[in-house]
């Protein structure tokens, strides 16, 4: 495991189920791009709803909800103009009438040890999470938060930020990866939830595919 959730990891990654440290072992020069298909079930709370369809222009949260939606997962591994190692996971979600993207930057910020998440195709919100491990699952909280501005970052207080928890782990019996994310707020309350399965393939890749060569430009980080 060589990608940007090992770094954060460090001697835990050891604990993951094989697969899904295979799905999160992915390096900048490992020519690898990682496909997974499934269903998802999908909430989103209503109070937010303005903002969740604000949000579709740039491929980040969205307003739609459902039952067995059909999903999909994309994630690759570069080096970005920064020079810093990242993974661009691009997530689609299918409405039948509409379909639905979003878009991840996560990057390993090797100065301060730290990993970062850039939501949208923009990186217009920049979050600091915390990988754990638990019973083989890998199990991400959000830290910090700013709003993007080009190169300067601004504090988004406690009740303008969100609460992320995602859980990703593998099922022996199903052979299926197994994945509940949830996106809260204090004010708002629940934002936007989905929860569901999907099988996952891998193929080489020449290099990585321009449109996932998410938030150009990114010179500068969020600061410490």
């Amino acid at each position: 495991m060589t990608g940007v959730y090992e770094r954060a990891l460090g001697d835990a990654a050891d604990d993951l189920h094989p697969k899904v440290r295979d799905r999160y072992s992915l390096g900048a020069d490992d020519g690898t791009v990682c496909v997974g298909r499934g269903e998802m079930d999908i909430t989103r709370g209503t109070l937010v709803l303005p903002a969740l369809y604000a949000m579709t222009t740039q491929n980040m949260l969205f307003p739609e909800a459902g039952e067995d939606v059909p999903f999909s997962v994309t994630t690759v591994a570069y080096t970005t103009e920064g020079g810093h190692e990242a993974m661009t996971t691009r997530r689609a979600f299918d409405f039948r009438d509409t379909t639905r993207v979003f878009d991840s930057l996560t990057v390993w910020d090797a100065d301060a040890e730290r990993l970062l998440d850039f939501l949208g195709t923009h990186g217009r919100v920049a979050s600091e999470l915390h990988p754990q491990v638990e019973d083989g699952a890998l199990v991400v909280t959000g830290g910090r938060q700013w709003a993007r501005l080009g190169n300067r970052y601004v504090p988004l207080p406690g009740p303008l930020a969100a609460a992320v928890e995602v859980r990703d782990r593998y099922d022996e019996d199903d052979e299926r990866y197994h994945v509940t994310a949830t996106v809260e707020n204090d004010l708002a309350g629940h934002m936007l939830g989905y929860r569901g399965t999907f099988t996952q393939e891998q193929t080489a890749s020449d290099g990585t595919p321009d449109d996932l060569r998410i938030v150009p430009g990114l010179a500068r980080l969020p600061p410490r």
